[in-house]
Formats: structure tokens, sequence, C-alpha cells
């Protein structure tokens, strides 16, 4: 009988780590699909803006959105965690180009709620940034997203 537990545990083992090397190569292909998909969109928009000849408030506005996504994407696959600083400031970068862009077509409802969501997003992040400087240690913040020096 204890041959028979040992061989389920095995089994068991066998399993896992078939299942995190299969999870852990999805987690790859989606990186670097993604990280490939942000450079294409980023070259494909700096290039109209060389073709236009000029680049607004809106398209540089874009360009930091596109940082910002990159930097994500590599703090992830360097770490392994998720960088919920950089949601936040995407967040908080693509309401203000929404604002920026159409600010003269925007009832004044929809300019409170947005600046308002700016308001509550960047206090979201002052809240994260203190947290992660009382709560987490030097290890743990290191490269998060949550690093106040960041």
């Amino acid at each position: 009988m204890a041959s028979t537990g040992t061989n389920m545990s095995n089994a068991k083992g066998k399993l896992d780590r078939l299942g995190n090397a299969l999870v852990s190569g999805f987690q790859l292909v989606a990186l670097f699909v993604i990280g490939g998909t942000i450079v294409w969109s980023a070259a494909h928009d700096y290039i109209a803006m060389i073709r236009a000849g000029r680049a607004g408030l809106d398209d540089i506005l874009l360009l930091f959105i596109y940082l910002e996504l990159g930097a994500m994407v590599g703090i992830y696959f360097k770490t392994d965690r998720l960088p919920v600083l950089f949601l936040l400031y995407i967040a908080i970068t693509a309401l203000t180009r929404f604002l920026a862009v159409d600010i003269k077509d925007l009832p004044v409802t929809s300019l409170l709620v947005g600046t308002g969501s700016i308001l509550v997003l960047t206090l979201a992040a002052l809240v994260l940034q203190i947290a992660a400087s009382r709560f987490a240690g030097a290890a743990e913040r290191s490269g998060s997203g949550l690093d106040v020096d960041s």
C-alpha cells in the first residue's frame, strides 16, 4: 500500500511541474506578444506623427501611455509581479489625454467626472506608495512598481 501512495505522490509532483512549466511558458509567450504589440503600435503612431509633420499634446501623451505599458511588461517579465502603480499611472495618463483632447466638446459634468477620477486614482497611487514604504520590505518593493523611489 505504501508504494501506491508514493506512486500517487510522484505522479502529482510530475503533474505539478508540468502545469508550472506550461503556465510559465504561456506567460513568457504572452509577454513577448504583448510587448511586441506595444512596440508595433507605438511605432505605427510615431510614424503617423512623422508623416503629419507634428505631434500634438494628445500624441505625446499617447507615447507616454506606450512607455508606461512597456515598462509594466518589462517589470512583470523581470519580477513575475504586476506593478499595480503602473496601471494607475496608465489610467491617469489616459484620462488626462482624454480630457486634453476633448475638453472643448465635453459637458461640465463629464469634465468634473474625469478630473474627479484622476484625483481618486492619484490618491490611490499615494496610498499604495505609503503602504509600500511602511509595510513592505525592500526586497518586496524592488522592481514591483510599489517602490517609493520609482
